[in-house]
Formats: C-alpha cells, structure tokens, sequence
C-alpha cells in the first residue's frame, strides 16, 4: 500500500509539471489564416450557467462564424435560453435545428447528425453545451488545426461549479482539474492522442473520410472512436492551447456518481487495464489504507499526512498554472475534501466493473459498442423559435 501511495505521489508532482509545461507553451501565435467556422452546439435541457456557457460562444472574437443549434425535443427547456441570445446577439449567424429522428443510441451523436445539412461553412468545431469559452478559443483551435498533419484538435478543460452548489459540485469540479487534466497530459507525453468529447474541430471532409457522425451513432464513446479514426487516416490529433470551463451542476451526491461512473464506465469498456493502473492516481486512498494495514503505525500516518500535503499543493500549483489560459480565477478546492474524492473515485472504479448500462441526460444506453437502439418517436410539429422572421435562425422538421 505505501508503494502504491509512493507511486501516487509520484504522478502527482508530474501531473504538476506536465501542466506547467503545457502552460508555458501557449505562443499565442495567431493563425495564418482565419478560414470561416461552424459551431455545432447539441442541447438537451436547461442546466445550471447555460446561458453563461452559450453567450461564451457568442462573443468569440473571431472573424466569421455560425453557430448551429440542435434540439431534438420541440418543447426543449433550452429554447427560451436560446431566445433571449438572439435577442442580446442579433448580429450572429445562428441556425437552430429542432430534429426528434433518433438515428441510433448515442443521442448526442444522432443530435448531430440532424444538424449537420445546416452548418455553412468546411470547418466544424463540436462543442459541449457546459463549455464556457475563452473569447480566443476559435482562434487557437484554428492555430493548431493548420499545423502539417493535423487531422483533429481536442482541447483540455477545467471544472466549473456553479456558486451556491454545495461540495458535491466541489468534488467534481477538482476531479476535472487535478485528475482529469494532468492525467491528459501525462498520457500525452507518453505518446497517446485521445479526442476529448467537449471540443473536437475538424475540416468536413476529414469527417467524411472517417465515415461521418453515422458511423458513430451506435457508440458510447463516439469521441475516442472519432479520434482513433483520425488517427488511422495518417492524421494527428492536436491539442489547443486554450482552455475551456465545464459546468458541474450535479448538487448532490447521488447525481455525481450518476455522471462520473458514466465517464468511469466508458474507460472501463475502452481500456479495463488502463482503468485499473489509474488508481494510482488517488494516493491518500493509498495511505489511508497503509493505515489500515499497519495498525495505524506512526509511518503510515506520516505518510498520509505527508501526501495530503502534497495533494493540496499540488490543486493550488495546477490553478495558477491554468490561470492565464482558462482566465478565470479557480475556486478553491477545500483541504479536508481532497481524502474524500480519492476515496469517491476508487469507488467509481471498482463500481464501473458492474455496469452494464449507464444514463445521459434520463437516457439509457449500453457500455458495449453495440448500444442499444432506442425507439422511434412520435412524429410533432415543430414550432419555429420565435415569433419573428429572423433569416438567420432556422426550424427545421
């Protein structure tokens, strides 16, 4: 147990260092080119800070862009949402499709696939709903698009809780900033190119040459399998260095593990043995069970008390690091939760073995790649987003 920890303590300070490293080596090189983009945008509800996220995406500074919104349900709670941007953004050139076909299990995929026929332009850029912008984020995803070979541009991103949530937001806000983050990096600089699913832009015709959203509308993890296809293309799947915020609404508990083992249970049906060696990063797990072992010998308390240190400064060091890119001050993750989360996380992952199907937005889908289908809906009548006759926003049935 105290080599495990050891070991923990060891991917710490790297994690520290890689993000660090990542930091640093923002150019800040503007683009040769500032070719037009689309942004896809699938919503599914309402959520806590979306209309903070979607007007982050109104208010790039970036030459010419449209933005598509995709909606499969007519009476969707995002709509007033997307109402009152048009209203404070009418300058935009925002399509808004409102689509039920299903097409397949993933619905984020089947989502955009309805709203493909409507983006204008050869550049397509996937972005989360949970994503709060930097105003430069078009313009270094662009930079590192056009670098020779470069066939995919992902971006990292740090945990967002909103105000007032509570520790639950807390929790997942840290995992996503001093777990999720620094493990992307350390598995870069050992050579993998994952895409990862809250940012991808790619050209139109290298989404073709994989075989398009259709081919992924069965998948779970349509993200990984997009990036691998990039790659057997010949193709490199780049990272930005721009750093976007992601929502964590879940107030409570129970919702947290809802989401996370969602994540977990994805890796899980990727990569099992990868999955398990992750458990290294969570060494007060590790300590707290030295603890155990040993009787609560005097070593085994030093060494807990020891990496939680570590553990805390290490939160702090990755916040200052990422202030510049994300630019917005983190919150900060409290001292006594840090033992609590590693104990969370290694739950997920002993739970992750035992699931076979996990939930997305009340929606139901299998972690194997055949997902389970879901049914065909009731046909509706799709009304038009308001009332008026604003070229730039389309209804489309």
């Amino acid at each position: 147990m105290a080599l495990f920890a050891g070991l923990g303590l060891l991917q710490c300070i790297l994690g520290v260092a890689v993000v660090r490293r990542f930091a640093r080596r923002g150019s800040n090189e503007p683009p040769s080119e500032y070719p037009p983009i689309t942004i896809l945008k699938p919503l599914c509800g309402d959520e806590p800070l979306l209309e903070e996220a979607l007007s982050s995406c109104f208010q790039q500074d970036y030459p010419e862009f449209q933005i598509v919104f995709g909606i499969q349900d007519p009476n969707d709670a995002a709509l007033p949402v997307l109402r009152r941007l048009q209203k404070r953004f009418p300058e935009r050139d925002i399509a808004v499709v409102i689509d039920p076909t299903p097409h397949g299990a993933n619905r984020k995929v089947a989502n955009l696939i309805n709203m493909l026929p409507s983006a204008r332009y050869d550049v397509l850029v996937i972005s989360d709903s949970d994503l709060h912008l930097p105003p430069n984020y078009l313009e270094r995803l662009i930079a590192a698009l056009e670098k020779p070979g470069t066939g995919l541009v992902t971006s990292l991103y740090i945990g967002l809780q909103p105000a007032k949530k509570g520790w639950a937001s807390h929790m997942g806000a840290t995992q996503i900033s001093h777990s999720f983050l620094p493990g992307v990096l350390l598995s870069r600089a050992m050579g993998r190119e994952d895409c990862l699913g809250s940012t991808a832009m790619l050209r139109r015709d290298t989404l073709e040459r994989t075989g398009g959203f259709r081919a992924l509308v069965q998948l779970l993890a349509e993200d990984n399998v997009m990036g691998q296809r990039v790659r057997n293309l010949g193709l490199s799947v780049g990272l930005a260095d721009t750093i976007p915020a992601a929502t964590v609404p879940e107030p409570t508990l129970p919702t947290l593990w809802e989401h996370e083992i969602r994540w977990t249970s994805t890796i899980r049906a990727l990569a099992p043995v990868s999955l398990c060696g992750s458990t290294l990063q969570y060494p007060l797990f590790w300590s707290m069970m030295a603890i155990a072992f040993s009787g609560a010998a005097t070593w085994a308390i030093s060494l807990f008390i020891g990496a939680w240190i570590i553990r805390a400064m290490a939160t702090r060091l990755i916040d200052t690091a990422l202030r510049p890119l994300v630019g917005r001050p983190a919150f900060a993750t409290p001292f006594w939760m840090l033992p609590f989360r590693d104990i969370l996380s290694i739950a997920e992952i002993a739970a992750s073995f035992g699931v076979d199907e996990v939930v997305w937005r009340g929606h139901k889908m299998g972690t194997n790649s055949d997902a389970r289908p879901i049914a065909q809906p009731v046909s509706v009548v799709l009304p038009a987003l308001n009332e008026g006759s604003d070229p730039k926003v389309s209804s489309v049935g």
